[in-house]
């Protein structure tokens, strides 16, 4: 490949011509997007509910751990089920979400998962028994799985290309403001108040969702044009010919076959994306985020924050402050810049926790309990080199820069890339690989302790942060300002780098 084919921009069609591109940007300049922002809100509804399932088991769990009912008492082990048995009921839903978003559509797809949401809720605060809590939070991992999957379709094809990027980032920065939520309500409310607390966005997520309407892409391949072209006419505004845009999606939908079988996988424009998706998944969760989150309440007390709840806020903002950043600066900075940025961060926040463990603690014995006592006690030895400051350095740096772009992207490029033929078994094979990863890494962490130390747990996690860099720098296609069609056509080789 000569320097002019290396430099030449990706997605670019060698029949494309300037013509085409103005003639674009002028049907863009015509959009208004007030609409577009409303049903990107009311979708998103879903991911905050998501984020209030994953965050209510922080404060929940204490006072479980405490109740004096023994019918709802919580040992260690229950409450270690209680806050991971949601990721196998989200890889489940991940399953089902794949299948009912091509059966029934993005729109009533996102209304039906709202239902074990608020059921899965109302069964935690009538719980009378163990097994209610355990339901009760399988019920709202299904409904999570099943909205991390249809939320990024939903968007994905109703948003242009110049603003998908910001609004596909809602989804990730939804989830953490809905985690923090949980934190801070639970500094307030009990268990059950706060359950009532956290069904209230999927009710409200419900209600909306009935005034919304159906993706303009699924409504072609149902071959709807009509209620097509008025829901583009919704998302678009009165001024934006819709029925261009409409042609234009059609035409690539006829170009396409209709339907998907097991030997579309030899086709790139299906392979390609799919190990794509999968293998960002993958990465996502061995970065080690779970790790960092287990660790981040007793590191703010070894940095003598003495209220560990409000830490835990603290870093739930964190989050929160930089996925905003990650959302604004999506469209222009684009996709493959951020997730490098973020796994160069990770790196060498996760290389520098690794330190902090080998020079604080004892390795002759690396089970959890020791790990922390360890570090506690070394670090009491010596403060006036608190050590303990490092690893605090070490977390915020690490959460910056995984919410910066390894937190929000994959889901984004996960809507991005697929072909609408296997859109929805795709995405579910992603979210299934997610939800089941992090199963894994958080059944297996102490293990993994035990077996090549803390220090080495964290420089593991480290040489996967660099492994995503490289994945990234060579495999991860830039979406930025691409149509889908587009998108899609690079896989197939329409589009030629």
């Amino acid at each position: 490949m000569d320097d002019y084919e290396e430099t030449r921009p990706l997605l670019v069609n060698d029949e494309q011509t300037e013509e085409d591109r103005a003639e674009q940007d002028s049907y863009l300049d015509k959009v208004k997007n007030g609409k577009l922002y409303i049903a990107t809100f009311a979708a998103v509804l879903g991911p905050l509910s998501f984020g209030f399932v994953l965050g209510y088991s922080s404060p929940a769990i204490p006072e479980l751990g405490i109740i004096q009912d023994p019918r709802l008492q919580l040992s260690k082990d229950e409450a270690s089920w209680f806050g991971s048995v949601v990721t196998l009921g989200a890889a489940l839903g991940g399953l089902l979400g794949g299948w009912i978003v091509e059966k029934i559509g993005r729109k009533l797809s996102l209304m039906f998962c709202a239902l074990p949401f608020i059921c899965g809720f109302t069964i935690i605060i009538a719980a009378q028994n163990h097994w209610m809590l355990y339901v009760g939070r399988v019920l709202t991992g299904l409904a999570s799985g099943v909205t991390s999957l249809v939320v990024p379709l939903y968007i994905s094809e109703t948003a242009h290309e110049r603003v998908r990027g910001t609004m596909g980032s809602c989804v990730q920065l939804m989830v953490v403001i809905g985690i923090m939520g949980a934190y801070i309500a639970g500094l307030f409310l009990d268990w059950r108040w706060l359950a009532i607390a956290s069904s209230i966005p999927p009710t409200l997520m419900l209600v909306f969702m009935c005034f919304m309407p159906e993706t303009p892409r699924f409504l072609l391949s149902q071959g709807k044009r009509r209620e097509a072209e008025e829901a583009l006419r919704f998302f678009r505004g009165p001024d934006a010919p819709a029925e261009w845009e409409c042609a234009k999606i059609e035409e690539a939908y006829k170009n396409e076959e209709q339907s998907f079988s097991l030997a579309d996988l030899k086709d790139p424009g299906v392979f390609k994306p799919l190990g794509i998706g999968i293998m960002m998944m993958l990465l996502q969760q061995l970065t080690g985020i779970n790790a960092i989150m287990f660790y981040a309440e007793t590191i703010f007390e070894q940095a003598h924050f003495k209220n560990s709840d409000v830490a835990t806020v603290i870093v739930a903002a964190t989050q929160v402050v930089f996925t905003a950043i990650a959302a604004a600066i999506m469209d222009k900075a684009g996709r493959k810049i951020l997730l490098i940025l973020s796994g160069v961060t990770m790196c060498v926040s996760e290389a520098v926790f690794g330190v902090y463990f080998k020079l604080t603690v004892n390795h002759n014995n690396s089970s959890l309990t020791s790990v922390l006592t360890d570090a506690q006690g070394s670090l009491a030895e010596q403060p006036p080199t608190d050590l303990a400051w490092l690893a605090v350095g070490s977390m915020g740096l690490f959460i910056a820069g995984f919410a910066l772009g390894w937190g929000p992207t994959p889901w984004l490029v996960m809507s991005e890339i697929f072909p609408t033929r296997v859109r929805g078994l795709g995405s579910a094979l992603c979210v299934l690989t997610n939800w089941t990863c992090a199963f894994i890494v958080t059944k297996t962490f102490q293990n993994l302790m035990d077996a090549i130390t803390s220090a080495g747990t964290f420089w593991m996690f480290s040489a996967l942060c660099a492994l995503n860099v490289i994945f990234t720098a060579i495999f991860v296609p830039e979406t930025k300002g691409k149509t889908l069609e587009e998108i899609q056509a690079h896989f197939k080789g329409t589009y030629q780098r």
